[in-house]
């Protein structure tokens, strides 16, 4: 079995699109081989910055022949059906057959397809994958029709087998395929025949270019990791640059410069920060002091200078890039230590949203909220306050403006630089986490209620003016909004009920809403009206509760595939969401834990059903006698030994629950409902409930009624499956 080997080779395809590209090239031909018959063993795609290259091993040497019967019309159909059906099969009438069938003599055409060599097939698939590919930007050039990420120079394309390799003839505008590739641009220019991927590869490293990124990466990594130990530091980790990087050259060579004196100082994000976007920089840190004092740097060279002239010019550059950083450095400390107010009130000037009012607005409404959750978190109120007022301040600054990224980070700088304790600075920082299902959670009082409180006005803020996710698209990122109160409050064992903080966010975004939706359209006086009306009081009751509700259910989705990673089914958190307290998620999880627990051994799995038969016996009765069985039940009328016991096990159950419940201890109430298992099945094993003596079925039904408000009491146990 053949071969196949490709290589689209161009000018530099930037670094972000090769990985994506690679695996579009590795689809789009494998899919369209298997499609037209030839499968394969196995296939490898690889990218440099100059060239997509598939391998393919063990293809068929031809697509195997194929017949296809296909039956058409009755014999005495009319003349243009016949036409029809041998147009559509491509054949003539004299090829047709007639066969009998229970409707009468009917054509079939058999239709025989011999198999096409693979380099023909190949061919038609190579061009197809060219011509469309899906690249997200793309360009012409010269004379031609052909379009690609950057000006294609040469497509190999060659299949190799025990007698040899060939190539895989095709011409595409002015490009025709051939059996040779090009090493690097500099140290190895010229062409390079090539008669199988292992010549390929052999042949392009002599030539100074390593084919597989992740073997660039290791390279640079380990090379990087070797000059700062050999320095007595190390390199800042980082996964991003590093795959970035080993996609900007063909062959990577490390070199380590030193970063001026004067820029040592300037906080250790700052500088690997600013290296990291400006110059794709390493940041190598001293583990001693955690300064970051020098730098690596990852030419695509070897240089008879060892590199000398090329880190004189990245330090050149570099210099520029921090003298700037330390510019706004300098002036921003120079704000933080006379009055951080500056900042704050400008962002009365900045949009959040055109419906949601600005920055300095939402900044206040965190901040109340903020001290209504403080007791929640353990926090001190006023102290929950300050920070959340200071926590956004960082977005007037110039380093922020410079690199967002920093946001939070710097303001932890600028708060404590202004006087401030520690613990209110650190709440600038930590109030954005968690960003995903990953990130840590905040666990210090004052932050987990800043946090929590930006969360829910977030989402109360978008939920009120219907700017909800729909389907993939969630452009406000509400749901990660809702999985970070969600991890806020489960890790941190918050007491929260969320009605009431959803009603408060609800209620005041509405009320800004108006008063928005009238300074817009130039009615200030409406604007004063609303203000003056107290709505926001008038919006906390009535239709809005109708919105509190549905993000309470929004929040109990995203809790449900939270929970489901934990191996809790959906059924048994609806179970729970059933009961009172369910916008209390601490206790909506607790009550859920015990639940899932007692319900995955053999006596919850047993009670489950008897309680479904119990409830359908009742229910199915209470709507034949239209009444609820809710009475009480006479145990003066229970006639055998299983029913008089059944009425003993539900009051000693009963005893137990309503204090454990009362106590919020889940297990004991759970474990007491799961001991009913066997006085329950002993029961429906000996006693007929729907018995010809009305007054014992009467009696008995409210026995059930018994069972199911007992059950009830712990979780709807009608939502769960099973």
């Amino acid at each position: 079995m053949p071969d196949l080997l490709i290589e689209l080779f161009s000018e530099e395809i930037p670094a972000r699109m090769q990985a994506r590209a690679a695996e579009d090239l590795k689809k789009r031909v494998t899919d369209g081989l298997v499609e037209a018959g030839l499968t394969y063993a196995g296939a490898a795609a690889f990218s440099t910055p100059r060239r997509l290259t598939l391998a393919v091993e063990g293809l068929l040497a031809q697509s195997p022949a194929q017949r296809e019967e296909r039956k058409g019309p009755r014999v005495d159909a009319p003349e243009k059906a016949i036409q029809g059906f041998l147009r559509g099969a491509g054949v003539a009438l004299d090829d047709l057959e007639q066969r009998d069938t229970p409707k009468g003599a009917v054509y079939f055409a058999v239709i025989e397809k011999p198999g096409r060599p693979a380099a023909e097939i190949i061919a038609e698939v190579l061009e197809a994958t060219i011509r469309n590919f899906p690249w997200s930007k793309s360009m012409r050039w010269g004379n031609g029709t052909l379009r690609w990420v950057r000006p294609l120079h040469s497509i190999l394309c060659i299949l190799t087998d025990e007698a040899g390799a060939s190539v895989v003839p095709m011409t595409l505008d002015n490009l025709t395929t051939c059996d040779s590739t090009e090493g690097h641009r500099f140290m190895a220019p010229g062409r390079l025949p090539v008669t199988s991927f292992e010549d390929y590869e052999a042949k392009l490293k002599n030539a100074n270019v390593m084919l597989n990124p992740a073997e660039r990466a290791d390279h640079i990594w380990a090379d990087a990791s070797n000059l700062a130990f050999a320095a007595g530091l190390e390199i800042v980790e980082d996964k991003g640059l590093l795959a970035e990087v080993a996609r900007l050259v063909e062959w990577p060579v490390t070199l380590m410069g030193e970063i001026d004196a004067e820029f040592l100082d300037l906080p250790p994000e700052v500088l690997q920060t600013s290296m990291r976007e400006h110059q794709k920089f390493f940041s190598v840190r001293n583990p001693k002091t955690g300064r970051i004092e020098r730098f690596v740097t990852v030419a695509n060279r070897e240089t008879a200078d060892q590199g000398e002239t090329i880190l004189a010019g990245n330090q050149k550059v570099l210099s520029a890039r921090l003298a700037d950083a330390k510019f706004f450095w300098e002036n921003d400390l120079r704000v933080a230590k006379s009055d951080l107010s500056v900042w704050t009130q400008s962002l009365e000037n900045v949009t959040f949203h055109n419906k949601l009012g600005s920055q300095a607005e939402r900044i206040g409404r965190i901040a109340t909220l903020s001290r209504d959750l403080a007791t929640a978190t353990g926090a001190d109120a006023d102290e929950a306050e300050l920070a959340a007022r200071l926590a956004k301040a960082d977005l007037s600054s110039e380093m922020v403006y410079e690199f967002p990224e920093l946001q939070g980070l710097m303001g932890r700088y600028y708060i404590e630089e202004a006087g401030h304790p520690t613990e209110v600075a650190a709440v600038a920082q930590e109030h954005y986490s968690p960003l995903g299902p990953s990130d840590d959670v905040p666990t210090a009082p004052l932050s987990v209620a800043v946090a929590l409180a930006d969360k829910l006005d977030t989402l109360t803020g978008f939920w009120a003016i219907d700017e909800k996710p729909t389907g993939s698209k969630d452009p406000f990122a509400l749901r990660r909004a809702a999985l970070g109160v969600i991890r806020l409050v489960l890790e941190n064992e918050i007491r929260v009920d969320l009605l009431s903080q959803l009603g408060w966010g609800t209620s005041l975004n509405r009320f800004q809403l108006l008063i928005n939706e009238a300074l817009l359209s130039g009615d200030v006086q409406s604007a004063d009206a609303h203000k003056r009306s107290g709505a926001e009081g008038r919006f906390a009751k009535g239709k809005f509760d109708v919105v509190d509700l549905n993000l309470l259910a929004f929040i109990h989705d995203r809790l449900k595939v939270y929970l489901r990673d934990q191996g809790i089914r959906h059924d048994i958190i609806d179970a729970c969401i059933a009961m009172d307290g369910h916008d209390d998620l601490t206790l909506l999880v607790k009550r859920a834990k015990a639940l899932n627990e007692v319900l995955a051994t053999e006596n919850g799995e047993n009670l489950l059903q008897g309680f479904k038969r119990a409830n359908n016996i009742l229910s199915q009765a209470e709507e034949k006698d239209g009444v609820e069985y809710s009475y009480g039940a006479d145990v003066n009328f229970a006639e055998s030994d299983s029913e008089k016991a059944l009425f003993a096990a539900l009051d000693a159950a009963k005893a137990k629950i309503d204090p454990a419940l009362a106590a919020q201890d889940f297990p004991t109430a759970m474990a007491a409902m799961a001991g009913l298992r066997a006085p329950i099945d002993a029961f429906f094993e000996d006693v007929q409930v729907n018995t010809d003596s009305e007054v014992l079925r009467r009696n008995r039904l409210n026995l059930l009624s018994q069972i199911r408000s007992i059950c009830s009491s712990v979780a709807d146990l009608t939502r769960v499956e099973g």
